[in-house]
């Protein structure tokens, strides 16, 4: 590993995190567990796969050590909620391996009044970690039912975010500019329409790369002139959205 611009540069490939088109595994199954045994997994989540791998921001920590992550997984699945790892959710997807979600969160460097747009819902989990960070958050995602879901379920849990289904690479035209972008699965380039919609001083945080093969997590900078600069900060396999630009 090596440090770049004052970011951290890990040269390793990390598990599959959340995308669409991705079929998920057999799940197992149910399991109850009772609500101190989710606290004490959580706790271990943050510690062990969180902190001890370098995310120091305590906001990020403090995120995603309140947000139930149990809540945003199916039954089948519940069990292995705060495991090291992707799990499946509904309509094929994924939910993104906890560092991922952390690390994300962490690159963004999100501040209270910052307004952040998320492409890709999914479960609906990373706009949850986002809404205790930013004072506006805006997610869209491609699959209806999903769309759905995730509104619902963040309104029940009192998570602030407005969610809309839509062609994630087209953006929110309505509500830009946008102080924060973050991207959860992998276009094969960075979307033009995204990088037009990202605020003077605001940063883009998204993977890029090939279908089936490894991405870079890439952190793109936009400076007062507009100009833009972007960084790779590590290389990791997801798979490519379904949304088209």
């Amino acid at each position: 590993m090596r440090v770049v611009g004052g970011i951290l540069v890990v040269l390793a490939l990390l598990p599959l995190v959340h995308c669409s088109g991705w079929p998920g595994t057999a799940p197992a199954a149910p399991q109850a567990e009772p609500a101190a045994s989710f606290e004490q997994q959580r706790l271990d989540m943050v510690e062990q796969q969180i902190q001890a791998r370098g995310v120091k921001d305590p906001r990020v920590r403090a995120a995603m050590l309140q947000i139930p992550r149990h809540s945003f997984v199916p039954g089948q699945v519940r069990a292995q909620a705060y495991a090291d790892h992707a799990l499946p959710i509904e309509e094929g997807q994924t939910i993104s391996q906890p560092y991922i979600v952390a690390l994300s969160s962490e690159l963004l460097n999100i501040e209270e009044h910052h307004k952040v747009l998320e492409i890709g819902t999914g479960s609906g989990y990373q706009a949850a970690v986002l809404s205790l960070l930013a004072g506006e958050v805006y997610s869209i995602e491609i699959v209806a039912s999903l769309a759905e879901r995730a509104r619902k379920l963040l309104g029940e849990l009192g998570y602030r975010v407005n969610v809309r289904t839509g062609n994630g690479y087209e953006g929110w035209p309505e509500q830009a500019p946008f102080d924060r972008i973050l991207l959860t699965a992998a276009p094969p380039e960075m979307p033009q329409a995204l990088v037009e919609q990202l605020k003077p001083g605001g940063r883009l945080v998204a993977p890029v790369g090939p279908a089936g093969g490894v991405q870079e997590l890439v952190v793109l900078d936009k400076d007062a002139a507009g100009e833009v600069r972007s960084m790779s900060v590590i290389g990791v396999r997801f798979v490519p959205m379904v949304d088209k630009p």
